[in-house]
């Protein structure tokens, strides 16, 4: 895409940006606990004694977790380390259970890894909206547990917790600061969403807190190579909201500067009401965290066998699945790119597309079909409308059985009732008229009825074929061949 400049009457800027994402695993239990993960449930239902840090109570690593984490590596085209360390990151939250009781006071940590992460470098190749592509790079993902949530709705003077999400397994995805526009950070997460929900590895609700991006922005003249302090925005949960904290954020740094300010490495929280950022604290440094290795786990060590008996677990993931349906399917890169944005819908194009013209499946598809689910709130695994139906009107209007414009009718009642089209077609008896001289007989009629127009298509009036063509469809109420009424008419009128 073409270069994203913030120009003022100063001087011309550009962002710089990472990010930080944290995507939760997709596990029966938590990561170091058998407690459910269930979304939801009552406050404090899903709370073992490991994660409530109850004193003497010993983390288990949940081996689904790993598993979960290694194929997203994979899908990240990352390099799995064979060797990772859990580590303590200590600091103080009141949602963040372990350590509270200790009789040292309230200083808390979390279980995570630092110097020896799970996954290592890795790309994601973006789709912009130029047609262009762009590599953002990786640096790392790593495995953690989640905090609890505070809960300050309740009551005007006093804060509660809810522990149901503490110990909840996350992945945590570092991208290097490779983002130069609001735009490219927002195709990354959708193609990030896109890559964990087909391994099924992170359903990517970001509404619900299992998909959350923490945003790192600076600025620097345009032209140079310089990085500048930064700046951490916590917990935005949208891609909308991610691109507009970005812009935000970005346009705070130039005003200071230009007003001859420094900006201070801190962490912010963006208002999407207001669309700024405010200051929550300093930013904290990796020396503020006292890591140290925990000293309840032992090191992951991984075989080749394992990690391989993954790879094998692998799909087909979006990037490839775009190329197949573009070389093999003749589907636009545009049309491919938004099919397989979404594995349910990639599905169901492959099921309604097969042996068929799969372009005209992809049109009925994203037209029709995505207005009808929009139009009544519903996703593609409640639609009314299968995929063997859907194909099955695709065959109707390729055999000249119906005409586009019935084909919408009949989609229509397929919307309400869930019929099969074939059905719908023979019992209120839309099947096309092809039969030539029934047509002459319309024709004449409306020739007859239009002297005229038809002197006037004579005289040189050619554009006028359209008109005659729609006057002999009403009369047919739709269901004469429009391709047979163009050529007869054309030969009729002369």
């Amino acid at each position: 895409m073409s270069e994203y400049i913030i120009e003022t009457e100063k001087g011309k800027w550009e962002i710089i940006c990472g990010l930080e994402i944290h995507c939760q695993i997709i596990s029966k239990s938590k990561i170091f606990s058998g407690a459910s993960t269930e979304f939801g449930d009552d406050v404090n239902e899903n709370v073992s004694f490991v994660d409530a840090g109850m004193p003497g109570m010993l983390p288990t690593l949940n081996t689904e977790c790993v598993h979960q984490a290694i194929k997203t590596g994979l899908g990240l085209n990352a390099v799995i380390n064979k060797y990772s360390e859990f580590s303590r990151k200590n600091y103080f939250y009141a949602d963040l259970p372990q350590g509270l009781r200790q009789s040292s006071g309230p200083q808390g940590y979390q279980i995570t890894q630092f110097l020896y992460p799970i996954v290592g470098e890795g790309y994601i190749d973006i789709d912009l909206p130029d047609g262009e592509s762009k590599r953002i790079r990786i640096e790392r993902m790593h495995i953690e547990q989640d905090a609890g949530k505070s809960i300050h709705d309740i009551d005007p003077h006093k804060s509660f917790i809810d522990l149901n999400r503490a110990g909840v397994g996350l992945m945590e995805i570092v991208t290097k600061p490779d983002f130069r526009a609001p735009e490219e950070a927002g195709a990354f997460l959708r193609k990030l969403r896109s890559i964990v929900r087909y391994l099924g590895t992170c359903d990517g609700n970001m509404d619900e807190g299992s998909m959350r991006c923490d945003v790192n922005v600076s600025v620097r003249p345009y032209g140079t190579d310089e990085l500048r302090t930064r700046c951490e925005m916590k917990n935005v949960n949208s891609v909308k909201f991610v691109m507009q904290a970005i812009e935000s954020e970005a346009r705070r740094h130039i005003e200071v500067y230009e007003n001859g300010g420094e900006i201070c490495q801190e962490t912010r929280q963006f208002d999407p009401t207001t669309l700024s950022t405010k200051v929550m604290r300093k930013k904290e440094f990796a020396h503020d965290y006292r890591y140290f290795p925990e000293p309840d786990l032992p090191p992951l060590v991984l075989s080749d066998d394992f990690i391989n008996k993954i790879k094998d677990e692998l799909i087909e993931l979006p990037d490839a699945k775009k190329s197949r349906f573009i070389s093999q399917l003749g589907l636009t890169p545009y049309d491919a790119m938004v099919i397989c944005e979404n594995k349910e819908t990639a599905d169901f194009f492959e099921k309604a597309a097969n042996g068929r013209d799969a372009k005209k499946v992809a049109n009925w598809l994203m037209g029709d079909f995505f207005a009808m689910l929009k139009r009544k709130n519903l996703d593609i695994a409640n639609s009314p409308v299968s995929a063997e139906n859907l194909g099955k009107l695709v065959d109707l209007i390729c055999k000249d059985v119906i005409s586009g414009k019935i084909a919408k009718d009949v989609f229509e009642i397929m919307a309400e009732t869930s019929e099969d089209p074939e059905i719908i077609v023979e019992k209120r008896g839309l099947k096309q008229v092809t039969d030539t001289s029934a047509i002459e007989a319309v024709i004449d009629a409306v020739l007859a009825a239009n002297p005229d127009n038809v002197a006037s298509y004579r005289g040189g009036k050619t554009a006028l074929i359209g008109w005659f063509v729609g006057q002999v469809m009403k009369q047919s109420q739709g269901k004469a061949n429009p391709g047979l009424v163009n050529k007869l008419l054309k030969e009729k009128l002369g």
